[in-house]
């Protein structure tokens, strides 16, 4: 007879949940015990529990630790699913803006930051004085980084691959190569594009953009002569160079507004913009207004950004 028979989803609760993510999170029952506010009797107990309903270990010894069986690690990932759904569940949808006291923590590389954010601080500060806006680096967003309690929400081209993880589109961009017009004109042709030395921006080693793998499909490849770690860098290395640097078009509103700038002389993918959050923040009052704030001011950035003055460069010939 099988040992699961014996039990059914009735026997499931938001404790039995909410320990195993403890242990699964901290990796011990010690420190699940001092997390919850419970005694390590309990979460074992609890735990006990959880394991008959499931039918599986959840976890073995590892060291002097504990570590999650296969089984654990993906009920867990479920299990965040529907604790948020108990909190939607049971919370008020009664929303104040004017009465909140707290922080909002966005991750975003310095475009995005720059683009979107003190445009969205100003929105967001007029109807809630008492909410905090805090920018962190996103680097490449990961599923870890919008689990924990430390970023609500990230604005990235590239949003992780995750049942845990919501996204939605905020606009599309297009690369452009900009150029010191003091140095060099605009590259005329392919040709005269990869022979030139070339500068751009790595977030993860080894991870190139999306336009370099679409000419290594062809046997192409830029020479680059400076990696930076962030778009702000490029410009004090651009300016003085016969350099090119290919890079999202906002930036012709932000960092790189003194330079020429042209359309790549070869077809290159576009650059959609996504926001991506966890799936627990789906039904937070205060999560879906910054969401929808967000949304609200991506037209009127991206037209300040389209307007900015910057000079353009002659047409390159398209190939």
């Amino acid at each position: 007879m099988n040992r699961m028979s014996e039990f059914d989803h009735r026997n499931l609760d938001g404790r039995l949940l909410e320990t195993m993510l403890a242990v699964c999170e901290e990796g011990s029952i010690t420190r699940a015990a001092e997390r919850l506010g419970v005694t390590q009797s309990a979460v074992s107990h609890l735990l006990e529990k959880l394991r008959k309903i499931v039918g599986d270990p959840l976890f073995v010894r590892s060291g002097r630790g504990i570590q999650p069986t296969a089984r654990a690690e993906t009920l867990a990932a479920r299990a965040r699913v529907l604790l948020e759904e108990l909190r939607a569940f049971a919370t008020p949808q009664r929303f104040d803006p004017a009465q909140l006291e707290a922080t909002i923590t966005i991750a975003a590389n310095d475009l995005q930051r720059d683009l979107l954010l003190p445009l969205l601080q100003r929105r967001l500060h007029a109807r809630a004085p008492g909410l905090v806006l805090r920018v962190i680096p996103s680097g490449i967003p990961s599923v870890e980084l919008l689990r924990g309690e430390h970023c609500h929400l990230a604005i990235t081209p590239r949003p992780p691959e995750s049942d845990e993880v919501l996204q939605k589109r905020l606009f599309e961009d297009r690369y452009l190569v900009f150029f010191d017009a003091d140095e060099r004109g605009p590259p005329r042709s392919l040709g005269e594009y990869l022979a030139a030395e070339h500068i751009s921006v790595m977030y993860e080693s080894g991870r190139t953009l999306e336009l370099d793998q679409r000419l290594a499909e062809r046997g192409l490849r830029r020479h680059f002569a400076v990696w930076v770690p962030a778009f702000s860098g490029v410009a004090p290395f651009l300016r003085g160079s016969t350099m090119l640097a290919t890079l999202p078009g906002a930036l012709r509103g932000g960092s790189l507004r003194d330079f020429a700038s042209c359309k790549p002389p070869f077809e290159c993918p576009a650059l959609p913009m996504y926001m991506v959050w966890h799936v627990r923040h789906q039904h937070d009052p205060l999560h879906r207004w910054v969401r929808e704030a967000l949304e609200l001011l991506v037209a009127p950035a991206l037209a300040q950004a389209e307007l900015a003055p910057g000079r353009v460069g002659r047409p390159a010939a398209a190939r």
